[in-house]
């Protein structure tokens, strides 16, 4: 596709206004970002996810703002044109106001991102509203927030009950109130989605928490087979990359061994003058 303009902040509550759902990707680095903007997407995150689908940790947590930097500044790179969002990791927010200003801070300064986004409800009210203070947009995320998925009871739909429900949508209105500028849910019940979407008046994203938001969050890894300890039952597959990576990868396997590949046209040589003289020199050594 051809270049795009820059997808900024009033072109996403515009589309959000004329009823267009928002495209949202998570993505980590330089190639997939590239594809992403390809594509035409609205939204990036990078998430602190790749703790798990790029470095292979069992959770969120172990993931730096190091780790989060750079992949966003190679997504950055890749995608020049979406709305890029930062993941604000385990415990570079959570200790101060002050802390968590200056992190996010960090994504605008070193990664290039247009916000950051950080996890919890009315306990983190003061950290959005310091944030936000600070010049920086924030993206709330409320429901299954992996950060604290030893309190939740592990990885599970949350807001079942009429309570923890009416929790999850008073931590909405407290984030907007707070002034975040979207707020990503995640694995909640598709009819508490829809209310909290009717209530607002910011982007409201599903992530497995059904159709009637603002907008679509899918992983990149989930979307194309990409990471091979689970696919969760909201990620939708679009393709079989690892098949075709697996397959690809035994068929080279299979040519090397087969001494099929490299195949002439492959490599390189010198002209037949000149590896004579190669010659003479080294046995003239010897």
């Amino acid at each position: 596709m051809s270049e795009r303009k820059k997808v900024s902040l009033p072109v996403l509550f515009d589309k959000m206004a004329r009823g267009i759902p928002l495209t949202m990707v998570t993505c980590y680095d330089y190639p997939m970002a590239y594809l992403v903007e390809q594509a035409g997407i609205d939204i990036v995150l990078v998430g602190d996810s790749l703790g798990m689908t790029i470095l292979g940790y069992d959770s969120t947590l172990p993931v730096t703002m190091s780790d989060m930097i750079r992949h966003a500044a190679a997504v950055r790179r890749g995608t020049p044109n979406t709305w890029l969002i930062g993941d604000m990791p385990y415990m570079s927010y959570q200790a101060s106001d002050e802390s968590a200003v200056l992190n996010a801070g960090r994504f605008m300064a070193e990664a290039a991102c247009d916000g950051i986004k950080l996890e919890g409800g009315q306990e983190v009210v003061s950290r959005v509203k310091a944030i936000v203070a600070a010049g920086i947009p924030v993206m709330g995320h409320l429901g299954l927030t992996p950060q604290s998925v030893s309190s939740l009871g592990g990885f599970r739909l949350q807001g079942k009950s009429a309570k923890q429900a009416k929790k999850i949508v008073d931590d909405a209105r407290a984030l907007e109130d707070a002034g975040a500028m979207a707020i990503l849910l995640e694995l909640v019940p598709d009819q508490v989605c829809e209310l909290i979407t009717e209530r607002a008046k910011v982007p409201i994203i599903s992530l497995g928490s059904g159709p009637n938001a603002s907008g679509q969050l899918l992983i990149f890894h989930d979307m194309f087979g990409l990471y091979p300890k689970f696919t969760p039952k909201m990620a939708k597959k679009y393709g079989d990359a690892d098949k075709v990576i697996g397959d690809g990868l035994k068929q080279y396997v299979a040519e090397v061994i087969g001494k099929v590949f490299p195949e002439p046209e492959r490599y390189f040589g010198i002209k037949d003058e000149e590896y004579q003289e190669l010659r003479r020199l080294v046995a003239a050594e010897e």
